[in-house]
C-alpha cells in the first residue's frame, strides 16, 4: 500500500478502531490457482493473531497451505472529496477531487484448524462480540441452537488464525490541507451524508 508520510497511521488505538468498526476483511493470497480473495469477518485475538473461519465448501483452505503468507485488508470509512468543499477554491482554483479513506493491511501467516474446539472458539468469540454490540443482554448464544444443529453447522466450517507479522495503516483525512480547507472538507462531507468520515477528519484537524 502506498503511504505518504503525512497519511501514515501509527496510532495503535486508531488502527484497532478501524479493524473493530470494519471487521469484514478481504483475505488475499497467492495460490497454485492464482490470486484468491475472500471477504471474512476477523477478530483480533491473543498474542498477535486474527481469528476467523471459512466455509468447508470454500476452496480457500485447500488452496492456501498452512504457514503461507496472506494479506488481510480492512477498509474503514471512505468518501469522495469535492474541490467545492475548499473555501480557497474561488481564490485560485488549484484543487482537484480526491478520495479520503482509512485502511489497514495485515500481513501474516495463516494456519487452518479443523478440530471442533478451535471451530467453537472461533464462532463463539466472533458471535459473542457482535451479538453483544447489537443485542446487549438479549444476545444470541451458541447454546440457544439445538446441539445437533450446531454440530452440523460447525462440521461445515474450518477455523483459522493469522499470526500477524506486519501492519501497515493509512488514514487519508485531508491532513495535508491547511486548517481552513480541512474544515471546509469536514463540513462538506458532513453535509453530503458522510458524518462518520467527517468526525474522523475533525479529530485530525491540522494545527
Amino acid at each position: 500500500m502506498y503511504i505518504p508520510p503525512h497519511f501514515q497511521e501509527l496510532d495503535p488505538a486508531e488502527i484497532a478502531a478501524v479493524m473493530e468498526t470494519a471487521p469484514l476483511a478481504c483475505v488475499v493470497a497467492q495460490t497454485p490457482a492464482g490470486i484468491v480473495a475472500n471477504h471474512l469477518p476477523l477478530l483480533a485475538g491473543p498474542e498477535g493473531t486474527l481469528i476467523g473461519h471459512v466455509a468447508l465448501a470454500n476452496d480457500m483452505h485447500r488452496l492456501i497451505a498452512d504457514g503461507q503468507q496472506v494479506l488481510a485488508v480492512f477498509r474503514g470509512e471512505d468518501a469522495y472529496v469535492s474541490p467545492n468543499f475548499y473555501p480557497s477554491k474561488p481564490e485560485h482554483h488549484r484543487h482537484v477531487p480526491t478520495w479520503n479513506y482509512q485502511a489497514v493491511h495485515i500481513h501474516g501467516t495463516i494456519a487452518f484448524q479443523h478440530d471442533d474446539h478451535a471451530k467453537r472458539a472461533a464462532v463463539g468469540l466472533l458471535t459473542r462480540l457482535h451479538e453483544r454490540r447489537l443485542n446487549g443482554d438479549k444476545a444470541w448464544r451458541m447454546a440457544d441452537a439445538p446441539a445437533d444443529y450446531m454440530a452440523e453447522m460447525l462440521a461445515n466450517i474450518v477455523a483459522f488464525r493469522i499470526r500477524v507479522q506486519r501492519t501497515l495503516a493509512k488514514s487519508k483525512l485531508s491532513q495535508n490541507r491547511d486548517a481552513r480547507d480541512h474544515l471546509g472538507a469536514v463540513e462538506g462531507l458532513r453535509a453530503s451524508g458522510h458524518p462518520g468520515m467527517a468526525e474522523r477528519m475533525a479529530r485530525r484537524r491540522p494545527g
